[in-house]
């Protein structure tokens, strides 16, 4: 009983860090969203915004929303929905806000919005994982905490880690999260900020 009640209280420390951190960061970046929109709709045809359904808490599908850094439609041509280095659909726009993880940052909005966290397991489109093969029995736990914009798996490798792997790292998070709390958030978060500075892993793996 005393367990569970630790684990809540973290839990909601862990939503009070998301609201704080969240709200913060939508005031200071809304001015660079606002030039993105511009810039966006100035180099190609289309919205601005990019809505996506996404699997979240316990496998409920919800709309995450990101930068349009493709041609208007670019999930129904080409390779769909998975993208490479140098792929044609990408606009110049596009290629920048991916290099510094700007088209991620609308997530703000669904942290604020109570349906992501600011760390957690990366949400997968919704059929993606019924594609994979050879993933850990146990892998729907990390479907038992909110998804998020950063996570452990994204600071210990990010897209050059496969399905299996970043899996693993999800299970470890919810693992040490239930231990160390919005502690280990921090530090993901902290990482996060050198790993888009680095800018290594931008390209997802095409065997995820």
């Amino acid at each position: 009983m005393k367990s569970t009640k630790k684990v809540k209280l973290k839990i909601r420390k862990k939503r009070a860090l998301d609201l704080i951190l969240s709200s913060f960061g939508i005031f200071l970046i809304s001015p660079i969203w606002l030039a993105i929109i511009i810039l966006i709709r100035i180099e190609s045809p289309g919205k601005a915004l990019f809505r996506q359904e996404r699997v979240g808490l316990y496998e409920k599908p919800f709309t995450m929303y990101k930068f349009r850094t493709m041609i208007e439609g670019a999930q129904n041509s080409g390779t769909g929905l998975f993208s490479f280095e140098g792929d044609p659909r990408i606009t110049r726009i596009g290629a920048n806000l991916r290099l510094w993880s700007l088209d991620e940052t609308l997530q703000l909005i669904n942290v604020l919005r109570g349906n992501m966290s600011l760390v957690g397991p990366r949400p997968p489109v919704i059929g993606e994982l019924e594609m994979e093969h050879d993933l850990p029995p146990n892998y729907s736990l990390r479907f038992t905490v909110l998804p998020g914009i950063t996570g452990l798996a994204q600071v210990s490798g990010r897209n050059g880690l496969n399905w299996g792997h970043k899996i693993t790292y999800d299970l470890t998070y919810i693992e040490k999260f239930h231990q160390s709390g919005v502690l280990l958030d921090l530090k993901i978060i902290l990482k996060t900020v050198y790993v888009v500075i680095s800018r290594k892993n931008l390209i997802e793996k095409e065997n995820r």
